[in-house]
Order: structure tokens, then C-alpha cells, then sequence
């Protein structure tokens, strides 16, 4: 800032000129001291001037509302919204939130350093401040088979783009431990800025090693324990809450107790469903007031820690020489948001939601190769009627996690089908970046299917084609369905596709405004719930089944992996 402009904001501060918007007739959180106060907001240029008794240019009447710092969002991957960043950033903004911070690590491992140019280009035209951690794991792992490859030179590179913070989640935590020259060399090249966890159950001294290394912020806490362990620890939790994972009523607790200044909100994954419905950061506002945290201390998590998380020493708080990003929310129990300031200017509802150029590259991304009519056969040697023994991956409700068990399945013709009866379902990942034919092949038990198949090209972290079915020749339709419309989503039966969600982008992304992709999404719900599929969103469901680095066990293009051994394993038993 400019001395002239800083002198223009000090005149303002004494009341020695008016300002360019004052905030009438309202109450202020002072999430330094808890206290709530009847108080005006003056607003100079795209700064607040102060709080106390202001008259301004333009005047704003309140009428008892409530004055917060706008929300920062500490943790999200944009793509899972499946919107493209600018209506994301429409989306979120007229919920209160006026920063976020996102890890796009989903488009990389599709479309490598163009993936993330389009992001923070995208970004950077949004009514918003989106900024960008360097994705640290592109692969996550060798195990699986991704569209790009990110190494230390591209890290490098990234960590020296404006707009990017830091590293983004550190997934290979058995690399970190182990000491792997790369991974490790990647930690060192962040020089000290921020560096993301993702530290599933990880406790002891495994944990010390891994936070050792540099990871400070950690959101795969689960429960009340690991969470207090990793804050012990010195680590920033993100306490999460989003479409996928369920965190929040588990470890509220954090917030009432020594500590809470290293806890912040994040939501990791958000449906479009959920963010037209639900809305983002404030939903879990209105949990914790809910759960008994008190409000300041909830407020805080939204805002201010976050800031103080990620650097961001401008924001976070209702305060003078702070950016004037606000906002106004109704009452402190529902936060339901009535205007939203960024940069001290009013933001329309509409603000952002407008397309993002799209670069060519990234319309053309689902390349599936030899897939033949028995691709998904399960062959046996054991004989008709006989039963074997396989590795099942079992969904545990509301979490990101799921549990090895097993199964048994009756031999027929030679193969393994799925068992509609016994709830287990065959479930496939194709490779679709580098047209290779691979093709993984398990079970899955806790989709409830009694026919047809679900499939989708949003699948973390490779983002392959993931695909659950009662049968194979729905599993097979599902798949070249999806690989004609080059990406998305779909619901089929043996003979029909009963529902898409269109996603041109990368195959994660959509193009189309938010009511419209909410709208599909519903439609896929519904034809889900219609095939017997008793889960609130399957999709999000399917998506993690192929991520190899959350426990316990996940499939890949290659195969089974057992995540704590970090390898292979084959699908039968003895």
C-alpha cells in the first residue's frame, strides 16, 4: 500500500474523512476476544479503516445482522466439485467464503503443470482469492497408473508461480519414513513455507518421523484421539467436513479446550449437490454452535486460524489495516449469509459464475483401449458350485476409509460374479490416460445393488475409470458410455444408460453452472437409489475405492493393493 493510501486510511480511522462504505447498525465478532459489540465498520478502498462509529459514502443499514471476518476454506480440491473453479468460487462466496485454499492435486495427475495452469489461471478471474498448494504426490503412488508425472523440477517450478503457497498434502507417508530421495527432496524445496499432512492413523513415532520431515497440517483425523496426538504434536488440524467425510461431530471437542487456535476448517471434498443445498463453510458453522462450541471459537476455525495457518496475515479477522473481507451473516446459530464484502466491495450473487476458458488439452482425456466383452471376467479353477475364498474392500459409512475383509463367492462357468444377495459387487478400475488395457479387478461390499452398475472418471487420486456393478454386461455398457462423452458419470442397466453427469474437463470438471450440475447429480442419485443403492452418494463412495495411500484396501488399474503393506495382493484366498 502506498503511503498517499495510507494516510488516506489512517484520516479515515480517525473519522477526519468519511469512508468509502460504512456498516450501520449491526453487531461486530471480535474473534481475538470472543466479545460481540454493537458496532459500524468503516471501509476504506479495499481495507477496513476501523471499528467503532463510522459515516460513510455509501451506507449499509444492518438492522441487527452480525459482521464476520468472510470464511477461509483451508483444504479443498476444487475438482470435486465437480464445477470449474470460477463457479466453484460463485458457489462458495455467496455462503460467506471469500479465500480459499485448494490442492489440485486431481486435474495434475490427469493433465500434469497444465492442469494446475488452468487452475490458478482460472483462480485468479474469480470474484474470490483461490490460492494453490503445489501438489506433492502426482503419482500418489507407484502402484497405479496416472496421466502425468510431477518431480522435483515441476515441484520446483510450481513453488515459484504467485498464487501458490506451499506443498500441497504429502500422501506418500511410507516414502516420508522411509526416507525416499525424492519425496524427501521435495520437503526440502518448500524452504520453510507451509506444507500440507495426509497421515491417515498414523501415531508414535512413526508420527514424529513424518512430522519431522515437515508436514505441519494434517485432515485425515478421524476420531477424537488421533486428532489430540497430532495437535500434542504441534500440528495444525483440519477438523473436516465435507460430502465424503463426516468429521466435525467427532471432534468438535478440540475447539472447547487449550489449542483450539491450531484447529481450522476445511471440507476437502464438496458435491454440488451439497454446496446448493447445504452451502460450505457455514454448514459447519452451524454443527459446531450446535455441538456446544462456543461461537468465537468456532468462527475463529473459519477464518482466523486458517490466516494464520497458510500465512495470510492480511485476513481473518474484523480489525483495521485488515482486508475487508466480510461477511454479514443473520444471526450467530443458522450464519445464514445476507451479503458477503470482498476487497470492501459489495459481491451480486451472479459474481463469478461465469465459464472458464477451457485449453483443448483438457477436453480430451479418456483414452480407454482393449476393452473386450470378457475384460471383466473373474476366472476360477475351482468347479461349478464350489465356493472361493477373496479379498473384499468393505465401505465403512461416512468416512473415506474402508475395511479388508473377506468373502466367498460361488464358482460358475469357470468365473466369480457378483453376489446381488450378499452384497458384493464386482468392482473394476480401467486405466484411461496412456491406453494401456489395464484393467484391476476386486470386490466391493456396501453398495446394496440389486442390478445394474455405476461408473465414473473421477476416481483420486489417478482419476482412471472406476467401475461397481452387479453385472458385467452393465459394467461394460456403464464404461463405453463413458468413454464416448470423454469423461463423467454415469448409472447404466445391461441394455440402457439410465443417467450421466457430463464432466469434459479432464473428466473431473463440468462447465455448466452449478444448478445444472447439481441437477445431474441428483438424477445419477436417483437412478442409483432406483438399482437398489442404499448409499447417500454413491459416487463419492466409488471415487476413493481407488485411492492407495487411505487404509485399508483399495484396487488400482494394477491390481489389489493392501495400503499398511503397501503392495499387492492377490484377490484370492486360500
Amino acid at each position: 500500500m502506498t503511503a498517499r493510501k495510507l494516510s488516506r486510511l489512517a484520516a479515515t480511522a480517525r473519522g477526519e474523512e468519511p469512508a468509502d462504505l460504512a456498516l450501520r447498525g449491526g453487531q461486530v465478532l471480535n474473534v481475538f476476544t470472543g466479545e460481540l459489540v454493537d458496532a459500524e465498520v468503516g471501509v476504506c478502498g479495499d481495507t477496513i479503516a476501523g471499528v467503532g462509529e463510522y459515516r460513510g459514502r455509501q451506507e449499509v443499514c444492518l438492522d441487527g445482522a452480525v459482521v464476520l471476518p468472510g470464511f477461509i476454506e483451508g483444504h479443498v480440491h476444487i475438482e470435486s466439485s465437480f464445477l470449474c473453479p470460477t463457479e466453484f468460487a460463485a458457489a462458495v462466496s455467496a455462503h460467506g467464503t471469500t479465500t480459499v485454499v485448494a490442492d489440485p492435486h486431481e486435474i495434475a495427475n490427469v493433465a500434469g503443470l497444465e492442469g494446475v495452469r488452468f487452475m490458478l489461471r482460472a483462480g485468479q478471474a474469480s470474484p474470490v482469492d483461490i490460492y494453490l498448494m503445489a501438489p506433492s504426490c502426482v503419482p500418489a503412488t507407484q502402484l497405479e497408473t496416472a496421466g502425468a508425472c510431477l518431480g522435483l523440477d515441476e515441484v520446483e517450478q510450481m513453488l515459484g508461480w504467485p498464487g501458490v503457497l506451499g506443498l500441497a498434502e504429502m500422501m506418500n507417508y511410507p516414502g516420508v519414513l522411509a526416507g525416499q530421495g525424492e519425496v524427501m527432496l521435495k520437503l526440502a524445496a518448500t524452504s520453510g513455507r507451509p506444507v500440507d499432512g495426509h497421515a491417515p492413523g498414523l501415531s508414535g513415532r512413526d508420527l514424529q518421523a513424518y512430522l519431522a520431515a515437515g508436514p505441519r497440517s494434517e485432515h485425515e483425523a478421524t476420531s477424537l484421539p488421533e486428532a489430540q496426538e497430532k495437535l500434542a504434536a504441534g500440528v495444525w488440524v483440519m477438523m473436516r467436513e465435507g460430502s465424503a467425510a463426516h468429521n466435525l461431530q467427532e471432534l468438535a471437542p478440540l475447539l472447547c479446550g487449550e489449542g483450539s487456535d491450531r484447529c481450522l476448517l476445511v471440507s476437502d471434498d464438496r458435491n454440488p449437490v451439497d454446496l446448493l443445498e447445504r452451502g460450505h463453510l457455514d454448514e459447519s458453522l452451524r454443527q459446531l454452535v450446535a455441538l456446544g462450541v462456543p461461537v468465537h471459537r468456532a468462527v475463529r476455525a473459519a477464518t482466523l486460524n486458517a490466516a494464520a495457518r497458510f500465512g495470510l496475515t492480511d485476513r481473518g479477522a474484523v480489525a483495521p489495516g485488515l482486508r475487508a473481507d466480510l461477511a454479514i451473516v443473520q444471526d450467530l446459530r443458522q450464519f445464514s449469509v445476507r451479503a458477503v464484502l470482498k476487497d470492501g466491495r459489495l459481491l451480486e450473487p451472479s459474481a463469478g459464475a461465469r465459464s472458464c476458458v477451457i485449453p483443448e488439452g483438457l477436453r480430451s482425456t479418456c483414452r480407454v483401449s482393449g476393452l473386450a466383452e470378457n475384460r471383466f471376467r473373474i476366472s476360477t479353477d475351482a468347479p461349478d458350485g464350489h465356493t472361493q475364498r477373496v479379498r473384499v474392500i468393505e465401505l465403512v459409512p461416512g468416512q473415506v476409509l474402508s475395511r479388508s475383509s473377506h468373502g466367498t463367492v460361488v464358482a460358475r462357468g469357470g468365473e466369480l460374479a457378483a453376489d446381488t444377495e450378499g452384497d458384493l459387487h464386482k468392482l473394476a478400475v480401467v486405466e484411461r490416460h496412456r491406453g494401456t488395457g489395464n484393467v484391476g479387478l476386486g470386490f466391493v461390499r456396501g453398495f446394496a445393488l440389486q442390478r445394474g452398475a455405476l461408473a465414473s472418471t473421477v476416481a483420486h487420486d489417478s482419476h482412471n475409470l472406476v467401475v461397481v456393478g452387479a453385472s458385467d454386461a452393465a459394467m461394460q455398457r456403464a464404461v463405453r458410455a463413458l468413454a464416448q462423452a470423454g469423461g463423467g458419470q454415469v448409472v447404466a442397466t445391461e441394455d440402457r444408460v439410465l443417467a450421466r453427469l457430463p464432466l469434459p474437463i479432464a473428466g473431473l470438471m463440468s462447465d455448466r453452472p452449478l444448478p445444472e450440475v447439481a441437477a445431474a447429480m441428483a438424477e445419477l442419485h436417483a437412478a442409483a437409489r432406483h438399482l437398489g443403492c442404499s448409499l447417500a452418494d454413491p459416487f463419492m463412495a466409488l471415487s476413493f475405492l481407488a485411492l492407495p495411500v487411505i487404509p485399508e484396501l483399495r484396487l488400482t488399474d494394477r491390481g489389489l493393493v493392501d495400503v499398511e503393506a503397501f503392495d499387492f495382493v492377490p484377490l484370492t484366498l486360500a
